[in-house]
């Protein structure tokens, strides 16, 4: 699957969109590919190329195929393969030496008889690709439907068409075994075409389809991962990670890949920390190992009879204990060997410019305005205002005079 830019408006196979050859990021046409990185070195003299060539289809599916006709193809190129029946349409993922890598990661014999290259895509095949292409989500609604309304246990997660039209492969998933003879004959009447019907897991459902994971990246099965390891829990418990299955679970709903990325570091540190079911004998009780912090190399422990006060001491301090009790001998108390941890300050944003000034936000209780008070305080003042007005009249003041 290519993106749109470079399915359409190509001449002799030659993508001219984006003009990236299957090398852009606007679709999936960086998924899952490889780097060619003998790209720009030339082969010994009377050394002929590598004529098997990996081409990809659609959602990141991947097969080889033998170059017959010795064409000059490079990444990128649009190119119709062989196909039972008829022929299909892929795009170029790598050509070369670099062939010879995958055959052998993926178990391919290299002398094994592999389909043949027809030829470079013309329009006629490209544009009849693009039309069985826009197919697919429509006979996936409808396909759904067939499958609900005969009750069976399954869900069709995704449908590929062959390049020339002709087959239709239905992916599914399924818990249990599915008897969908039925099925196929009511696909076959209601789409008129050559039905092949292919279970996957749930993994595998999930980097066929693809989508964001909970770290805000695009899925690693669907991206650049290949193989599918075993995940276990025990991932978790050596990460000292809390095993909430909503937390560690997928979109596929298994156990993250990611979670054995970094499972051979916490391997690697926890040899040098003493087991976790190792107890410290004291005078004073045993003691329990209750927490692990890999990265600043500290243990929690508390006494069986105290199983709610924990003590913190470091490695090298357990580990001298642990000698001093082979020697059948006991320690006083933890608490002579205990760290003492700084604690860490609280970052209260509160007063940042430094002034206690009070806002609607605070918690901080007002003095709500008394109505008697502010009553006796105007009537003060009204007073005050009436003694200093003194009657003034002009015409009696000068009568008497």
């Amino acid at each position: 699957m290519a993106c749109n830019n470079c399915s359409t408006g190509t001449t002799d196979g030659v993508p001219k969109g984006c003009n990236n050859k299957g090398s852009c990021g606007t679709g999936s046409c960086n998924k899952l590919t490889v780097f060619d990185w003998l790209s720009n070195m030339t082969l010994p003299q009377g050394q002929e190329p590598f004529d098997c060539v990996e081409v990809r289809f659609k959602n990141g599916r991947k097969e080889f195929f033998r170059n017959t006709e010795k064409l000059t193809l490079s990444m990128g190129d649009v190119i119709a393969t062989e196909s039972s029946p008829g022929h299909d349409v892929g795009i170029v993922s790598l050509s070369g030496e670099l062939v010879k890598i995958q055959m052998k990661k993926k178990n391919v014999p290299i002398e094994s008889e592999l389909p043949k290259i027809y030829r470079k895509a013309s329009q006629k095949d490209i544009d009849i690709w693009s039309e069985a292409r826009k197919k697919e989500e429509i006979v996936r609604m409808k396909a759904r439907e067939l499958a609900i309304a005969l009750n069976l246990e399954m869900k069709i997660s995704d449908v590929e068409f062959q390049g020339d039209g002709s087959k239709a492969t239905f992916y599914y998933t399924a818990n249990d075994r599915v008897d969908f003879r039925q099925l196929i004959k009511d696909f076959a009447r209601e789409f008129s075409i050559r039905i092949e019907m292919k279970q996957v897991g749930f993994r595998q459902e999930a980097s066929r389809l693809g989508g964001i994971g909970s770290c805000g990246r695009e899925l690693c099965c669907s991206t650049w991962l290949t193989d599918f390891r075993s995940v276990n829990t025990s991932a978790a418990r050596y990460q000292q990670l809390s095993l909430n299955p909503q937390k560690l679970a997928g979109q596929c709903g298994k156990l993250k890949c990611c979670l054995n990325y970094e499972l051979d570091t916490y391997l690697d540190a926890l040899k040098e920390f003493p087991d976790l079911d190792t107890k410290l004998f004291t005078e004073k009780g045993n003691a329990n190992c209750q927490k692990v912090d890999i990265f600043k190399e500290l243990m929690w422990f508390s006494y069986e009879n105290q199983p709610a006060h924990w003590h913190v001491l470091s490695v090298a301090n357990v580990k001298e204990i642990i000698a001093i009790n082979k020697d059948s001998k006991k320690v006083e108390a933890i608490e002579d060997f205990v760290i003492e941890t700084a604690k860490e300050i609280e970052n209260n944003f509160q007063n940042v410019v430094g002034q206690d000034s009070l806002t609607r936000f605070d918690n901080k209780t007002r003095k709500k305005p008394n109505k008697n008070s502010n009553n006796k305080t105007n009537n003060k003042t009204n007073n005050k205002n009436k003694k200093r007005r003194k009657p003034t009249n002009f015409k009696n003041d000068s009568k008497k005079e």
